[in-house]
């Protein structure tokens, strides 16, 4: 069966209008490499997100992340938290994977800027997890630094989904879950900007899932009649990309509401998994070296953010959906395995519209 997206499956979520590629690089500049390891017993991989073509040390972003549920094992958050600011790649991978990607991601930036470490100060990693270990040997390690090098350097437009990357391993509702992105335009007085999300999904519960507030998962549990249905033990990373002109407390307060979406596919953000929320815009850039003069960074009017409010919530809710319709099944670790939605829809004969 061809992979579809949600969309092909003539379901649109929301009222606002997708980019063109429905895709967090549909934000000009930001691209996204994954690096897939999936044999047998090793199903992990690795997800780099670029901010923009520049040099991300020397031209941060506006930026800023939210904890829903903190069982989660992310790097370099704090100080994003205090400064507001991102410099490097955002790389996601598995939970045992973060020192070596962190590794990794340092090797890229110090071969990027000689200055770090000498001149000026060091630099901040921002590397995500989701825990993988079910189909993946987890403690086997098999990312490896040049993976990171790899997923850095292949980066593109292009964004594959499901299977792929840090999605490999991932579960989602019961299912075969992973790597899913959207994309909403918002068009105002001032201008039309982008907004788009990155999801890696690795969290849920069969009978809770929800397309488009139908209850799909409870249809589907009831035609398998299985009893492999598993606990929430797991976690989804949202990346939120913007060209938006915003001020790092307003893109705290739109990335918050990342949520209503996540809910809307049925979450109930249980306590063993970890909802971790990374945003950042490519409106204003922060030049590392300070300037004889004030910086002027542009903000939106209060007035303006409902509308980024709704676009962040119907990106995350149609971004889990394609990583689930995306996703292919997988066999892994001990001959564990889970299911694609898709071959489920087509075995059991459910039509999703």
């Amino acid at each position: 069966m061809q992979k579809l997206r949600l969309r092909d499956y003539g379901i649109s979520i929301g009222e606002l209008k997708a980019g063109p590629l429905n895709s967090i690089t549909d934000v000009r500049g930001v691209t996204v490499g994954h690096v897939t390891l999936s044999n047998g017993d090793m199903q992990t991989g690795v997800t780099a997100i670029l901010p923009h073509q520049g040099n991300t040390f020397r031209e941060k972003c506006i930026a800023s992340n939210h904890v829903i549920n903190g069982f989660g094992k992310s790097l370099g958050t704090i100080q994003m938290s205090e400064l507001g600011t991102l410099e490097t790649p955002i790389l996601l991978t598995n939970t045992l994977s973060i020192g070596t990607v962190s590794d990794g991601l340092f090797d890229y930036m110090l071969e990027q800027c000689p200055e770090i470490g000498k001149s000026t100060g060091t630099v901040n990693p921002i590397v995500g997890e989701c825990n993988d270990m079910f189909l993946n040997n987890i403690r086997a390690k098999y990312v490896k630094k040049e993976h990171v090098q790899e997923a850095i350097t292949t980066a593109s437009s292009s964004v594959d989904e499901g299977t792929v990357g840090a999605g490999t391993g991932m579960l989602c509702y019961s299912l075969k879950g992973g790597v899913g992105t959207s994309s909403r335009k918002m068009e105002m007085t001032h201008g039309t900007y982008t907004l788009g999300v990155l999801v890696i999904t690795n969290f849920g519960i069969l009978r809770d899932l929800r397309i488009k507030g139908r209850a799909i998962g409870e249809e589907l549990k009831a035609s398998l009649q299985s009893k492999w249905e598993e606990k929430d033990k797991g976690s989804v990373m949202i990346i939120v990309a913007t060209d938006l002109p915003v001020s790092e407390r307003q893109l705290n307060r739109i990335i918050k509401r990342s949520v209503t979406g996540l809910s809307r596919t049925g979450s109930i953000i249980t306590t063993g998994s970890g909802e971790i929320i990374v945003g950042f815009s490519t409106a204003n850039k922060v030049p590392h070296e300070k300037s004889s003069v004030p910086l002027e960074i542009k903000t939106i009017h209060e007035e303006d953010i409902d509308l980024p409010f709704r676009a962040v919530g119907e990106a995350t809710e149609e971004a889990v959906l394609n990583s689930l319709t995306q996703a292919t099944h997988v066999v892994g670790r001990d001959g564990n395995e889970r299911p694609a939605l898709k071959d489920l829809l087509e075995e059991f004969g459910i039509q999703l519209k």
